[in-house]
């Protein structure tokens, strides 16, 4: 609303001085309408992209990281942007089987990968990814976008009414994809051979990177860590992940898994020595992937030995760096594996570090104890014998108690 004042003057300076305060001052009373160009202003704010939901928080782009559970501990997901560190546990179990539900929920949800690892192949990786668990509808649309992708035009016939079968057909231009937020996976199973090649992916596989003739200069990074991170970079803007280009393609996630970064493998000395030559490659490493990431639409998933690092306090800058910390801990060779109060668990998580996006404090769980264990249920159709990796709050009372008897 808008009161406007005249003294004497005329009917065309007050219908002037009308519209142009009608035009400037807009008040929490009166809704904006559509522009002097003609286009609507109605439009949402965020980006639909397959495979994302706003956090009900703070209204953050999160994706999910392949297991609801952990979503719901981490405030509904993984925010886009920033970076979730696992450590390891020691025998690599089941850090890297959440690693590979990270880059399957990836390929589900018709993101771009990019898989990187100094010890397997990449594309030997995304060969035993787990098989996603669709329920009917999840399923049936499943099968559909994986049909329509791998059938040639003429051959697909429209199965509806016979009235519109002249109609023409519509291209198909998203990706295969479900757009259920975040999925169940049977580890006994690999996922389709069909979804990997209709996905798009990037691998970085660090022994091929690296040459016999190679001439290293002096630098505080590590060869194998440059590379890496000049391979993140040209990902992210030639393919328009920093929204340099928002009318380019449309806008899509780029999942970047890393795998055991901080081994030696990686030419790092942290786990060899207490104070090595490069105990400052893989802070420096991570505080410019971190730059990279809040500037993009990607986001990051990391297993580190921690375990192995001499230093604590290398440790220490390394969880101040990451955004997410997960701890995992396997019952495998210790006491609590024959432990009676435990026989139905294989591990316990901790959560070290969460995400303070956008608030002075971050959200914390009354939980404090989680247990990780491999559920096993049969399908009464097909007789086959499903194993699916969950997080659950043990029952049985005050575990800390317990702690001290260890």
């Amino acid at each position: 609303m808008a009161a406007v004042a005249t003294c004497g003057g005329d009917a065309g300076s007050v219908g002037s001085a009308v519209a142009t305060a009608s035009k400037s001052n807009v008040t929490s009373f009166q809704r904006r309408g559509p522009r002097a160009s003609g286009t609507n202003d109605s439009s949402p704010r965020l980006v639909s992209i397959t495979g994302t939901r706003p956090s009900v928080r703070n209204g953050q782009l999160l994706v999910s990281t392949g297991l609801p559970a952990l979503d719901q501990l981490l405030g509904g997901g993984l925010a886009v942007g920033t970076v979730l560190l696992i450590e390891e546990d020691k025998y690599n179990i089941y850090s890297s089987l959440l690693f590979k539900y990270f880059l399957a929920e990836g390929i589900v949800s018709g993101h771009t990968l990019l898989v990187a690892s100094a010890n397997e192949d990449p594309a030997n990786i995304l060969q035993e990814l787990p098989a996603p668990l669709l329920d009917d509808n999840c399923k049936k649309e499943f099968d559909e976008d994986v049909y329509n992708h791998k059938t040639p035009e003429s051959n697909i016939k429209m199965k509806i009414a016979w009235r519109y079968q002249l109609l023409p057909k519509m291209e198909q231009i998203r990706p295969v994809s479900s757009s259920r937020f975040g999925h169940y996976y049977d580890t006994s199973k690999r996922i389709p051979q069909e979804l990997i090649e209709a996905s798009k992916w990037h691998g970085f596989f660090l022994p091929e990177k690296i040459s016999s003739t190679l001439k290293v200069e002096p630098c505080s990074l590590t060869y194998g860590y440059i590379k890496l991170l000049q391979f993140i970079q040209n990902i992210i803007y030639e393919e328009g992940f920093d929204g340099s280009n928002p009318q380019k393609k449309q806008k899509n996630i780029l999942r970047i898994g890393i795998q055991n970064l901080g081994s030696p493998l990686w030419g790092d000395d942290i786990c060899c020595t207490e104070n090595g030559d490069s105990s400052h490659s893989l802070t420096k490493f991570l505080y410019v992937l971190r730059g990279l990431l809040r500037t993009s639409l990607s986001a990051c998933i990391i297993t580190m030995p921690t375990h192995l690092i001499q230093n604590k306090a290398v440790i220490a800058h390394v969880t101040n760096l990451s955004d997410i910390v997960v701890g995992l801990e396997s019952f495998i060779g210790s006491e609590r594996e024959t432990n009676p109060l435990y026989k139905d668990y294989h591990g316990l998580i901790h959560i070290r570090q969460i995400p303070r996006l956008n608030n002075l404090v971050c959200d914390e769980s009354d939980v404090k104890d989680l247990a990780l264990t491999a559920c096993k249920a049969k399908n009464i159709l097909s007789h086959h014998v499903q194993r699916k990796f969950s997080i659950k709050e043990p029952h049985f009372k005050e575990l800390h108690t317990l702690k001290k008897i260890y």
